[in-house]
């Protein structure tokens, strides 16, 4: 009794000195980080470590949570950094690259933390988070129809701003408000006016981002390759972007949306089919997005069809076009609404009409569901005795649903080698797969996860193949992970030619070249060429 109660002393003893340790090593870190931070920045703040959060900082939680957009990585057990770093000046970046490069730990990069896998503040390796929030400046020149924007900036933002200095100018990017310009436009970017404008990375002229040195290079510094890689092919895995410069489109001052929505029992199944001959050839001022959802309707499993419009022009020349070429919708006056750009963006934010735009304005801290996404593209129309069998599956599962973006017009006119973004000519539209679900634990995520993953198992004949490709910005961990080991460049190839198609070899080229060692590395990141033997 007395050998075993020694044992267990002895045994809490070690954890406690295994805690002391790791807490001295982890002080150690800290101070060696904080003295380099000093050291290396211009225009000292009056205490540097006031952008320095530890683990012990009291707002450390509060730091850390604000920008997690998903409820599956807001958890105790999920990796947490040993640092967060709050960026306010341009040299507290460069800085902070050097210096983590100087202790050796991994670098996370987050603007909006709008992630889907969360793979811009949880790491398995110890890492720092570089916090990008405070970059939030924006500059609209409406003169010269663009604007430089901070990479912390949300799209809400962006578009708030240019609302206040025109109102008939707008910019091509995502209807969420809350997400991040770093992230977005990094990663492409895509909006409800792709079919007229392209991706947001197709107006992007200028961009400033800090380099593996720490240095600052604008376009002409960083030269065409990298500012074509940072133009869709992330920009996290090249540095740290501070900015872009951004094209601003004119948009008229009525535009016009509607919702449809239909049962397959009474009509949706023939809208549905329609949508895929009709949304990507239509005229290039109309964009269409087709909602797929699950539901239950007088006790009865069904599926609900919900096609979203938004037309730069009125209702009457968009009710009168859709009367030709797409009857099966049934779109009427009554059914439209005409507002201000501005406008559509609140509604399409899924705000009340009527909401005062500064709502673009609120970055809604902390709040976050528990989700999945995942993507593919289509490049031929599902039959619909192939429709009949997916409402069967939908039901069957119960929650995931499906959202089809349509293609065409504008993305048909640019090379697919334009920027790293190779989804173009020759495809339809693109499916996100998209789960949410309210209840927290493992159970509840692997539930919903493996019913995703059914319904995109599923899919696998109608969608493209060779590669089956996906879209960078809906970030799915299940297509290939990056250990950033030995095998580095095969693990990359994995993803990286599904996300990229034939332009991930140059993109790898790029990464050797501007960070031939790897500093910038996460789950997903390109990868550098295998070194020879």
């Amino acid at each position: 009794m007395k050998k075993s109660s020694s044992i267990f002393v002895f045994l809490i003893f070690l954890s406690f000195l295994n805690l002391s340790l790791t807490w001295a090593a982890s002080n150690s870190v800290y101070e060696t980080f904080l003295q380099c931070l000093t050291n290396h920045t211009t225009n000292k703040i009056d205490n540097i470590s006031n952008i320095v959060y530890t683990q012990t900082n009291p707002s450390y939680t509060s730091v850390l949570r604000a920008y997690i957009r998903n409820a599956r990585f807001n958890v105790s057990s999920a990796p947490k950094p040993l640092i967060i770093i709050t960026p306010l000046q341009e040299s507290h970046v460069q800085s902070t690259i050097i210096c983590s490069k100087q202790v050796g730990y991994q670098l996370k990069i987050r603007s909006g933390g709008h992630d889907y896998e969360g793979i811009s503040y949880i790491s398995d390796t110890q890492f720092f988070i570089l916090d990008m929030f405070n970059f939030r400046s924006i500059s609209v020149e409406i003169d010269q129809e663009s604007a430089w924007v901070g990479a912390g900036a949300t799209l809400g933002e962006v578009y708030y701003r240019i609302w206040e200095k025109s109102k008939v100018h707008g910019f091509p990017a995502g209807v969420c408000p809350t997400v991040g310009v770093g992230g977005h436009l990094s990663g492409a970017g895509y909006g409800n006016m792709l079919r007229k404008y392209g991706l947001s990375v197709d107006n992007v002229v200028d961009a400033k981002i800090v380099d593996v040195q720490g240095r600052i290079l604008d376009r002409k510094a960083m030269g065409e390759d990298l500012f074509w890689a940072i133009k869709g092919g992330g920009g996290a895995s090249f540095g740290v972007i501070l900015s872009y410069k951004i094209k601003l489109v004119t948009v008229p001052k009525t535009v016009t949306v509607f919702r449809i929505e239909k049962l397959i029992e009474a009509g949706g199944t023939d809208m549905a089919y329609k949508f895929q001959i009709v949304a990507p050839t239509t005229d290039n001022n109309l964009f269409l997005r087709m909602l797929l959802q699950p539901v239950t309707r007088n006790k009865t499993k069904t599926v609900r069809v919900s096609v979203l419009s938004l037309y730069l022009g009125d209702s009457n020349s968009l009710v009168s076009l859709l009367a030709k070429e797409y009857p099966e919708l049934g779109l009427k006056k009554e059914n439209c609404l005409e507002m201000s750009w501005i406008d559509s963006v609140l509604w399409w934010g899924n705000f009340d009409n009527g909401t005062n735009p500064d709502v673009l304005l609120d970055r809604n801290l902390d709040s976050s569901s528990f989700l999945k996404r995942k993507s593919d593209y289509v490049q031929k129309p599902i039959p619909k005795s192939s429709l009949n069998l997916l409402w069967k599956k939908m039901i069957e599962l119960g929650k995931p649903g499906l959202v089809f973006n349509a293609y065409g017009g504008r993305m048909n006119e640019i090379a697919s080698t334009e920027t790293p973004f190779p989804h173009r000519i020759g495809n339809l539209f693109k499916i996100q797969y998209s789960v949410n679900w309210a209840e927290p634990g493992a159970e509840s995520d692997k539930n919903f996860i493996s019913q995703i993953r059914s319904l995109h198992s599923f899919m696998t004949p109608f969608v493209s193949n060779n590669p089956r490709s996906a879209y960078l910005n809906y970030r799915d961990l299940d297509i290939g992970v990056n250990q950033n080991g030995k095998e580095s460049f095969n693990e990359g190839k994995v993803y990286g030619e599904k996300y990229f198609n034939g332009n991930f070899d140059r993109l790898v080229k790029v990464k050797t070249m501007v960070d031939p060692n790897n500093f910038f590395r996460n789950e997903q990141s390109i990868p550098t060429l295998p070194s020879k033997i």
